[in-house]
């Protein structure tokens, strides 16, 4: 929503579209729309035939802004004690590829899987170009990578109930800022819990 949000601040004509997210907003409610059907209309709706080189330029000044701002500092620290290990780090975001591959490059990582937004040429269309990467699909794209990368321990790190799919399936796993009643779960799944501020 930060990225949306600052994108319509920089255009504003765009707001006049903003009353007709109310119908994927009803499909999500009535359980027509997944998640990733809801965040490709809300892309679609809003900025769709935007070209790309505005897309691209608030895009980067965002990523800059998110790492110097926005993420914990407990977790910068974390991602970049991983690579300077030499880690094979990734970030994996439900987030559309729009900007997460610049926060990526921004921190280093070895590799960025989000999830894909389709354009028209160097016009935004919005839709998604593939699965929305979230619960069950980071657990698949997680084997994957095990397959890739054969016996390398995996570390990971969530901070939503879905995440929990991949996070039970890594070797040490670490679940961001869960409330009291997460806590017992993630104990009686061998997952631990940090708070970061």
């Amino acid at each position: 929503m930060p990225f949306i949000g600052g994108l319509l601040v920089r255009h504003p004509l765009r707001w006049i579209r903003v009353p007709l997210l109310l119908l994927p907003a009803l499909a999500y409610a009535l359980r027509i729309f997944g998640r990733g059907e809801l965040k490709g209309a809300i892309l679609h709706i809003l900025f769709a035939g935007m070209p790309r080189s505005i897309i691209q330029a608030w895009a980067q000044e965002f990523a800059r802004g998110t790492v110097e701002q926005r993420m914990f500092a407990e977790g910068l620290a974390a991602f970049r004690s991983h690579v300077a290990a030499g880690d094979h780090a990734v970030l994996m975001s439900a987030s559309p590829d729009l900007y997460v591959p610049l926060i990526a490059a921004v921190l280093g990582a070895s590799e960025c899987i989000c999830t894909p937004v389709q354009w028209n040429g160097e016009r935004l269309d919005g839709r998604l170009a593939g699965p929305n990467c979230r619960g069950e699909e980071k657990a698949r794209i997680l084997e994957r990578l095990r397959q890739q990368h054969p016996g390398m321990t995996v570390i990971g790190y969530g901070n939503s109930g879905a995440d929990l799919a991949h996070l039970v399936r890594c070797d040490e796993a670490v679940y961001v800022n869960a409330n009291g009643r997460a806590r017992v779960r993630l104990e009686r799944l061998g997952v631990r819990h940090v708070q970061w501020n």
